[in-house]
């Protein structure tokens, strides 16, 4: 009797839903974890640690840390060939597919871990990209990927320490954010931008869920503007006694009205267009797709 190859007991025990993310871990026969991701007409399988497809190119861990070590190599003249360019957008979209499971399964930590794995790799690629236009095609999607960062560090946060820690871990992106915008001589729009505008409704949301003033360093902000500088010095020195004593509030748990936040780990409904971080790039190969 032929063994089956089909996977139609699997697809039909877990339906397709068009505009949502469909994430689950499960144990593999050898035991280890493995996560999947139903997608239209199949199941992405991808591993939980290091290079989701399991891959080590080239022997290294990931393709990233293989054209670091190729950099060094070469020296200050290193350029990504058009293969390289490939295989670096491959290995964005496994990671992009990755990271949004993470956080349709709400595992923050390693949510943000695969984000910050992408951020590095486009710090990387734009300092050795062949040309301005393969630039543009990762750049573009660099807010995205650091909102997944920011709103998924702040919610680990938020777990594991306490309401102001998160808040502060958000006001810290969100000075990313204002510190990418003005790089790009655009720090008119910041205001104005649509995932600058959901991080601050995520701090707010958790403001209010759970009752938590302006963080030291919101207060300093303000003293600072106010030209309050005898309070600003207090507020110092109180930062750095809450810093040298460590203290960590209990946990908390995050609230219904939090994770109504992040009901859309693939920002389906943001301006950019995500259709490309599924692999299809300007010129169809996958340039430009799945940071």
């Amino acid at each position: 009797m032929a063994v089956s190859r089909d996977i139609d007991a699997l697809l039909r025990g877990w339906e397709f839903q068009p505009g949502e993310v469909s994430a689950r871990l499960v144990k593999a026969r050898n035991g280890r974890d493995v996560l999947q991701m139903r997608v239209d007409m199949g199941v992405l399988q991808m591993e939980t640690d290091l290079r989701p497809d399991g891959l080590h190119p080239h022997g290294a861990e990931t393709y990233f840390d293989y054209l670091v070590g190729e950099a060094v190599r070469v020296g200050g003249s290193f350029r990504l060939t058009k293969e390289q360019c490939i295989e670096a957008d491959r290995e964005f979209v496994q990671y992009y597919h990755r990271r949004i499971c993470w956080l349709s399964l709400r595992e923050y930590r390693r949510a943000a871990r695969d984000a910050d794995h992408s951020l590095s790799f486009m710090d990387f690629v734009r300092e050795h990209s062949p040309d301005d236009e393969w630039t543009l095609s990762h750049e573009q999607y660099r807010p995205f990927v650091l909102f997944h960062r920011v709103q998924a560090t702040a919610l680990a946060t938020l777990e594991e320490k306490d309401a102001a820690s998160a808040i502060r871990e958000i006001n810290v992106g969100l000075d990313q954010f204002r510190d990418l915008f003005a790089k790009y001589d655009a720090a008119e729009q910041f205001s104005d931008d649509e995932l600058v505008r959901r991080l601050e409704q995520m701090r707010e949301s958790v403001r209010e869920r759970y009752e938590v003033g302006r963080t030291l360093e919101e207060q300093l902000t303000d003293a600072v503007k106010a030209e309050d500088y005898e309070l600003a010095a207090r507020l110092r020195d109180r930062m750095r006694t809450r810093s040298a004593d460590g203290l960590v509030a209990g946990a908390q748990g995050i609230g219904p009205e939090i994770e109504d936040l992040i009901d859309d780990p693939t920002g389906a409904q943001q301006r950019r267009d995500l259709s490309r971080d599924e692999g299809a790039g300007p010129d169809g190969n996958g340039a430009g797709s799945g940071d």
